[in-house]
């Protein structure tokens, strides 16, 4: 009998399969062979295979990469109503945060998954990866600061520090967590609206800054030009200033030079004519007198004048003398010409 129930089960065949991102699990209803319940090997994307009806189950496993979209808009994510991430910032204030989390199930324990948390990766999703996401997830953000969610950086250190977190509490239980991703953050319309007053007044802030640092290197660059300006007329001035010099120093060394030779010319003249004076003085001047008087005289006829006194006698004409004056007057004619030529 029992052979001939084991004959009947065996031409009672079930074919099934995996896709190429698949793998399957088996469960033995009833244990002919071996030991009943989810069987502990995990059967390989891409193929075939056939089991007895009735006495067994078959369960496949999606083992690509899945993303679980919790997140504002409507039109996206895993719910079709509003199902981003809301908690409170450290410092008090309401905020909702996209999330994204990429995961997969861990295919060396689809059996443990399908005995433990579901028969499909949708259920894994569901029954595992959801909550804890949201759970951890809130835990990790609501350490954040209001101002820190502007900064990229501890955002991106934030979704790091949440992913290994989640990969710790998960990765146990079959599912591999590959990546976190924050995404817009929106906080209450009332502070929403002073973070962008705060923010503008920053940025106003900084431009003016930049702006009067702009216009005091403009200012500088243009103090530095005028001082090039001023110190090019300087120079040229200065230059102009020595030309005159030198020119000046030149006219003067030349005027002293005449002067010099000038002077020493009158010199030359007064002492010639001072030799001349000591010759005439003397008797060889007298008697150079009397030769020019002689000289002029000669030709010349002489008339003898009665003095007109009252004796009628006649005045007789004292030669010496009349040369003598004749002299005297010449000496000092000359003397008083001299000082003259010495100017």
């Amino acid at each position: 009998m029992r052979i001939a129930l084991i004959a009947l089960l065996a031409t009672a065949c079930t074919l099934h399969n995996t896709d190429s991102n698949e793998v399957g699990v088996l469960t033995r209803k009833v244990a002919l062979f071996g030991k009943a319940g989810v069987q502990q090997e995990t059967y390989s994307p891409g193929a075939a295979y056939s089991f007895v009806a009735f006495i067994t189950d078959w369960n496949v496993f999606n083992v690509a990469l899945q993303n679980l979209e919790m997140v504002a808009a409507r039109e996206r994510g895993d719910r079709s109503g509003r199902d981003d991430i809301e908690f409170k910032t450290h410092d008090g204030n309401d905020i909702s945060v996209d999330v994204t989390v990429a995961w997969r199930v861990d295919t060396a324990k689809a059996p443990w998954i399908l005995e433990h948390v579901g028969g499909s990766t949708s259920e894994v999703k569901e029954n595992l990866v959801r909550p804890a996401c949201r759970s951890i997830v809130r835990d990790v953000l609501n350490t954040m600061t209001s101002e820190e969610f502007y900064v990229s950086d501890k955002r991106f250190l934030k979704a790091e520090e949440a992913r290994e977190k989640l990969a710790k509490a998960l990765t146990p239980e079959g599912v591999i967590v590959e990546r976190v991703i924050l995404g817009e953050h929106h906080f209450h319309p009332d502070y929403e609206k002073v973070i962008h007053d705060k923010k503008l007044a920053e940025q106003t802030a900084e431009r003016m800054v930049s702006e009067g640092h702009a216009a005091q290197q403009e200012a500088l660059r243009n103090l530095e030009t005028a001082k090039g300006q001023v110190s090019q007329k300087i120079a040229t001035a200065k230059g102009g200033l020595d030309q005159v010099k030198l020119h000046a120093d030149a006219d003067y060394f030349r005027s002293q030079r005449e002067a010099e030779a000038i002077l020493a010319e009158k010199k030359a003249r007064a002492k010639g004519v001072e030799k001349t004076n000591q010759a005439m003085s003397g008797q060889g001047g007298r008697t150079m007198v009397k030769l020019r008087v002689a000289d002029a005289l000669a030709g010349k006829e002489i008339v003898f004048l009665p003095s007109g006194g009252k004796s009628g006698a006649l005045q007789t004409l004292n030669l010496n003398e009349l040369l003598g004056r004749y002299a005297a007057a010449r000496v000092e004619q000359a003397s008083s010409v001299a000082p003259d030529d010495k100017k």
